[in-house]
């Protein structure tokens, strides 16, 4: 007797392009509220000083929390229609 598992059906990976929206769709947002955030804090601070703060926030935030929600909605609404 067969107990094995039948073998689980794998979703292909995102194309790079829908990789690509799906990471802009994260950051964009969060460099606005970034911006909006920390201008009152770091707004007379040097350029490359401002860009340090800001990515500081939002790659880690855009990394660790926003892209991997946004990548499971896609794989959960749009590649099922597919």
């Amino acid at each position: 007797m067969n107990t094995a598992a039948p073998a689980p059906v794998r979703t292909p990976a995102p194309s790079v392009h829908e990789r690509a929206f799906i990471t802009w769709t994260a950051i964009f947002p969060l460099v606005v509220l970034a911006q909006l955030a920390l201008a009152p804090f770091i707004d007379a601070w040097p350029p490359i000083l401002r860009t340090l703060a800001m990515t500081l926030v939002v790659v880690p935030t855009a990394v660790y929390l926003v892209v991997p929600r946004l990548m499971a909605a896609y794989l959960l609404v749009i590649r099922p229609r597919r």
